[in-house]
């Protein structure tokens, strides 16, 4: 990593938040593997507990909570003797349904976790960075960061705003030796469908809904049925493939699509207008 020179006593050290499962837990476990000095948070304890138990240094990150995102960098910073090479922003969550019956309320507690906590902690983590000469804070997005689809309108709301976040951030931090990185998968196996089932039974009223048929018909069995795996979905390590490369690489890439649809989409989006986009969109 350009700046940062790896030592037996001092290997390089990341911060990696929502590793309770999936993407974040692969990475954490892959990253360690390659002599990485990984930093594993969750929100729960019992998590961080499990993941003590697998051999990782683990303790609660909640991004809703301030006060928790301060202490976590604290003592990452306090572990490393006040080092930080990496960050990977990750944990994040869905709210399915119609937008039309999504309360600004849902709105605002799903941008709190998935885009306000992720600015809280990259804010506390780049004077570190900054002080180091050099770093990598890298995002994980989504291709609903690059295309909007029926039923997702929240995650589609807080991927798109923290798309934009990350660039003008990546545009600032410009010859400071700090790299703004996104990952933008497609389908990727994790649990994020069966996370998200108790913030659709908190928030979305189906059954007042005027598309309560539309959610019998299609959404209710693919929220709560067991089924086999998307067609294009790929295991987490699709993700940490990419992850690996954006912190290691001497000259990492601003963007890294995960999944042919991310990669078809993101080239459907530049070469279409908006109503042929919408009319492939619409048959998702």
């Amino acid at each position: 990593m350009t700046g940062l020179t790896k030592t037996p006593d001092s290997p390089r050290s990341v911060l990696i938040t929502g590793c309770s499962s999936g993407i974040g837990l692969h990475a954490a476990h892959a990253l360690q593997a390659r002599g990485w000095r990984v930093f594993a948070t969750c929100r729960a304890p019992a998590d961080c507990a499990r993941l003590q138990a697998e051999g990782l240094e683990s303790f609660v990150l909640d991004y809703t909570d301030r006060a928790s995102i301060t202490a976590a960098v604290q003592e990452t910073l306090a572990r490393t003797g006040g080092r930080l090479d990496a960050l990977f922003n990750n944990g994040a969550y869905a709210i399915p349904g119609a937008t039309e019956d999504l309360p600004t309320d849902a709105l605002r507690a799903i941008f709190e976790t998935n885009l306000f906590g992720w600015h809280e902690l990259t804010r506390q983590v780049l004077p570190v960075m900054r002080a180091q000469g050099a770093g990598r804070i890298v995002q994980n997005s989504s291709v609903l960061g690059l295309a909007a689809l029926k039923w997702r309108g929240a995650y589609v709301a807080t991927k798109f705003a923290l798309e934009g976040l990350s660039d003008v951030l990546r545009l600032e931090m410009a010859g400071t030796g700090v790299e703004i990185i996104l990952i933008e998968p497609g389908p990727v196996t994790s649990k994020i469908r069966e996370n998200s089932i108790p913030h659709f039974e908190r928030w979305i009223d189906w059954e007042n809904s005027p598309r309560a048929q539309e959610y019998r018909d299609g959404l209710l069995a693919r929220l709560y049925d067991q089924r086999d795996p998307d067609f294009f979905e790929l295991p987490p390590e699709a993700v940490t493939r990419r992850l690996i490369h954006a912190l290691e690489a001497p000259r990492p890439r601003a963007r890294y699509h995960v999944t042919t649809p991310t990669r078809v989409l993101g080239t459907l989006r530049r070469l279409l207008p908006t109503r042929a986009l919408d009319w492939v969109l619409r048959k998702f």
